[in-house]
């Protein structure tokens, strides 16, 4: 029997063995990415729907402020209409008139200040809006990958019983070869005998 076999099945063996170790490496790999996009995807949703519930909150408080400040600017103006009336009799009322003007262009420089927040918060809805739509692509991949690690697990269960397989015959196949060699020893060697007690004879 050659004396090479054994070195090479255990050759094989060893490099099956890495090759399974590497995909086994690989699959958990997968598995820890696959928790990573599960965790991102579950923190994607609570930081949308948080994110949600502030605007409204923001929208809800930007409008009360926007009615409250209309309101006074309607009745600062109407003031201001009246002290202009009255300041055609009065000189007096010049002084309360400036102060009523400056009162409106602050409350004209608040609404604008308040304006520009909304547009800050439309904003905010509009990047919150793009995000849940991204929200069913990232489902999609993360099942993607749970699809691949289910092939990969698959192929190395295949892989194990095949090599399992292969060794059970090559152990087979060894001792049926020592076998066979044994039975061939013993028949030349009664082969051997037979000759020599026919020499004997003669």
């Amino acid at each position: 029997m050659d004396s090479r076999h054994p070195i090479r099945r255990t050759t094989d063996l060893h490099l099956m063995e890495e090759r399974i170790a590497a995909q086994r490496r690989e699959i958990q790999n997968l598995l820890h990415d696959n928790q990573l996009l599960a965790a991102t995807h579950v923190t994607l949703k609570q930081d949308v729907a948080a994110a949600q519930d502030d605007l409204r909150r923001l929208s809800a408080t930007a409008s009360s402020v926007k009615a409250d400040r209309d309101i006074q600017v309607r009745e600062i103006y109407e003031r201001a209409l009246k002290s202009e009336t009255e300041a055609r009799s009065i000189d007096g009322l010049h002084t309360e008139l400036g102060r009523v003007r400056a009162d409106i262009n602050e409350l004209r420089a608040e609404r604008k200040a308040l304006s520009e927040k909304l547009n800050d918060i439309h904003g905010e809805i509009s990047r919150a809006q793009m995000q849940l739509r991204q929200l069913p692509e990232l489902k999609s991949e993360i099942e993607s990958t749970q699809r691949d690690i289910q092939r990969g697990k698959a192929a190395i269960e295949y892989e194990r019983k095949m090599h399992l397989t292969n060794f059970e015959l090559n152990e087979a196949l060894d001792k049926h070869v020592v076998l066979v060699a044994r039975e061939a020893k013993i028949l030349r060697a009664q082969l051997e005998n037979e000759s020599r007690f026919d020499f004997v004879r003669y």
